[in-house]
């Protein structure tokens, strides 16, 4: 039974890393708590649950797709609108995002409306080791991993990467050295909502695509940033596990109506005892 707990743990905490790591990278450099994520990841859901259902696309070629729909969104939000306030108090831009995330959010009830969609790929199951696990589940906790690796090594590895880090550290030596800082921006801010519209797709094979999951998902990122700690994909990756660990266990034991409190209350104890959480950092890698 408890394998079975920890084996459903992994999978939740690899699906909240892939939805903390865009988040945290936005937070972390911009200084931005972007309040759209939450709703871009729906928005990549549901454009690749409609590409399924009516252009037969299967969801996992959806992913790239989804995920640069959304960095051009996100792109554009940032240099015409976020990029006018990036240098204000949080509390500014924290009202901004929040006001284009009501937005947004009207805009996909009106156009999609808040039934909730999933797509169904019956894959079966597997069981090993008296441990069931649907193969839809474990398709998507190995995509989720992808890619939270594909971001810790474009960061790690790639000019962009190596620019978005020096910009982190220190914006006015990057300026110095020659880095266009607001373009840099605008890219970390696409890259954060290209990994929503990806997670979004992961997702619409998992849960069902529906508005009203927004709030759950931007919460989710919210707590895993700050047991993981801004600035690092590892941080995310830990935070991601920790949370859908500990909610696994505690759903099992406490039932499922307080798995979301104890997660909350963890969050509040680490804030209390280590602000930067467990692998946060200066710079993200």
């Amino acid at each position: 039974m408890e394998l079975q707990i920890l084996a459903n743990g992994i999978v939740l905490g690899a699906l909240y890393a892939c939805i903390a790591v865009g988040f945290s990278l936005v937070w972390g450099v911009l200084n931005v708590i972007n309040m759209l994520h939450g709703s871009f990841i729906i928005l990549g859901g549901y454009i690749t649950f409609f590409a399924w259902a009516r252009l037969g696309i299967h969801p996992i070629a959806m992913i790239p797709v989804a995920g640069m729909i959304l960095y051009g969104l996100g792109y554009m939000v940032q240099r015409g609108v976020i990029n006018k306030v990036v240098t204000q108090p949080v509390l500014i831009t924290l009202t901004l995002t929040f006001g284009l995330d009501m937005i947004l959010y009207n805009f996909m009830n009106v156009v999609f409306t808040a039934t909730p969609q999933r797509v169904t790929l019956e894959l079966g199951s597997f069981d090993i080791a008296g441990i069931f696990m649907p193969w839809d589940r474990m398709v998507s906790m190995l995509l989720a991993f992808a890619l939270t690796g594909l971001l810790y090594w474009v960061m790690r590895t790639s000019r962009v990467g190596r620019a978005i880090v020096a910009v982190r550290m220190d914006r006015d030596a990057a300026a110095l050295m020659g880095i266009r800082v607001d373009q840099i921006y605008a890219i970390t801010f696409g890259i954060g909502a290209f990994m929503a519209g990806a997670a979004g797709a992961v997702f619409a094979v998992v849960f069902p695509v529906t508005t009203n999951l927004s709030g759950l998902y931007i919460g989710k990122a919210f707590v895993v940033c700050v047991i993981g700690g801004l600035g690092s994909v590892p941080g995310a990756l830990v935070g991601g596990m920790v949370l859908g660990v500990i909610e696994s266990f505690a759903g099992h034991w406490l039932g499922p109506q307080h798995a979301i409190t104890v997660g909350f209350v963890l969050m509040l104890i680490l804030l209390i005892t280590r602000p930067s959480g467990l692998l946060g950092k200066k710079g993200y890698e």
